[in-house]
């Protein structure tokens, strides 16, 4: 007889896959939109900048939502979420959130920007402390349900990522020793390794980054840059959908990364982040490099020598912005962006992978300041190389067309904004579901204007 979790993934099945562990295949076809299955977050923190306007225990967005009358703090649909909080380790998660909120200040520009990778950082590590308990409870839930010891890898750890994670035990025993006993050192660091690799970062439709949890089911999924499957989350509800057809006995993927970029700058994530390089035909022929790395067409093209030190120069200055964005005001940071685009663009098509990232930062500053039209500029530079280079059924791609037609709509060009808007809907039906809250949201935006 079939265990109750192996029902709950209804026509599929773990297996022991080659070379990566335990992982998922199919029992039965699925076609291009079928959703595989859900799994509900087993624990979950809502990112400080969203309490308000989302609900601290299910991430609905609603407006009038009702305030705590307790702590005064956090927010709720109803009785029912605030109950679920009060009744569970979350109950610690808001205590400490409220504390980190009333006292951690946070200096320069905020976390816009795209997300990498199946756990992104909070804004400025200001949610960090927040959600450990709660992943180190469901942590070990997954071991209680008979899954297996979730990856750690913690063989692999550098020294800079064992600080750390000696840095979270640290803030772990600072914020909740007068509520829980601890483990010893060892086993916290474990533990959070495996948090690390195990990890999820919940976003909106414009992936903006709403929150972390733990989906033990979801973590099954082994990695492939050309995945057959994507992850999008309803409320605190993953749900996992076909974006091409799978067959019997096929292996599910998903991505655990930024598809945008070329073979080598993905593996150096993938090694960095999980300890692993991709073996996927994409990583193997290298088939879409040419194109994502494209040169400009000149009469006297740049030499290999050149190429190779603007690759490196556009390497630099990305890491450069991302740490900038921490303490550099938004006109710093735009400065940023359009110096390095102006360099770049001696070598680099518009179309180059190292260009469409500067101009996605700068497109994100200018959102952030409100400047509509500067906005705009960027994502018409940057919509078509999006369509080219990421997979079928991209949520880079839908999020691109839907903040391309609010901002046609904002700027009263509605003809634009109808299509473009169109144009997310129908990828997001595929990826999100017909049925999914932000498609009746986008509907009426269309309806309403």
């Amino acid at each position: 007889m079939r265990s109750e979790a192996e029902a709950q993934l209804g026509g599929l099945e773990r297996f022991a896959s080659p070379g990566k562990g335990r992982g998922l295949r199919a029992r039965r076809r699925f076609a291009v939109g079928e959703l595989l299955f859900s799994c509900p977050a087993y624990a979950a923190v809502l990112t400080v900048s969203e309490r308000g306007s989302h609900c601290d225990a299910c991430f609905a967005r609603k407006e009038g939502l009702s305030k705590c009358g307790r702590c005064k703090q956090a927010f709720y649909c109803n009785v029912e979420c605030q109950v679920c909080m009060d009744e569970s380790p979350a109950k610690l998660q808001v205590q400490c959130l409220h504390f980190l909120s009333n006292h951690a200040k946070v200096r320069g520009y905020p976390g816009w920007a795209r997300r990498e990778g199946r756990l992104a950082n909070a804004q400025a590590g200001v949610c960090l402390h927040v959600r450990l308990w709660a992943e180190l409870a469901s942590l070990r839930h997954c071991e209680a349900n008979s899954k297996g010891p979730c990856q750690t890898d913690l063989d692999k750890l550098d020294n800079e990522k064992r600080e750390l994670i000696q840095n979270d035990i640290a803030a772990l025993h600072h914020f909740y020793s007068k509520h829980l006993e601890y483990p010893d050192n060892a086993a916290l660091v474990v533990l959070f390794a495996q948090v690390n690799c195990n990890g999820f970062t919940i976003e909106d439709e414009e992936l903006s980054h709403l929150g972390s949890a733990i989906f033990p089911d979801v973590a099954l999924m082994n990695h492939s840059c050309c995945p057959n499957v994507i992850v999008t989350y309803k409320g605190t509800l993953a749900e996992v959908r076909a974006v091409r057809e799978i067959e019997p006995g096929e292996e599910i993927f998903s991505s655990y990364i930024d598809l945008l970029y070329p073979t080598e700058d993905r593996n150096d994530r993938l090694r960095d982040s999980y300890f692993f390089s991709c073996d996927c035909r994409e990583c193997v022929t290298k088939e879409k490099d040419k194109e994502k790395l494209e040169i400009c067409k000149l009469n006297d093209p740049p030499s290999a020598e050149t190429v190779k030190d603007m690759i490196k120069y556009a390497r630099n200055v990305i890491e450069e912005f991302r740490r900038a964005k921490h303490y550099k005001s938004p006109s710093e940071l735009l400065e940023i962006c359009e110096l390095s685009l102006d360099k770049m663009g001696a070598v680099f098509e518009d179309s180059n992978v190292y260009m469409l990232h500067m101009m996605y930062q700068a497109m994100g500053v200018c959102l952030y300041v409100q400047d509509w039209e500067g906005a705009l500029r960027y994502g018409q530079k940057i919509i078509r190389p999006y369509s080219k280079h990421y997979p079928s059924y991209s949520l880079n791609v839908a999020s691109m067309w839907l903040k391309l037609g609010r901002l046609y709509m904002a700027l009263k060009n509605r003809t634009a904004g109808v299509k473009a808007l169109q144009r997310a809907i129908a990828i997001m039906e595929v990826a999100h579901g017909k049925d999914h809250p932000y498609i009746s949201e986008i509907k009426k935006e269309l309806e309403d204007h």
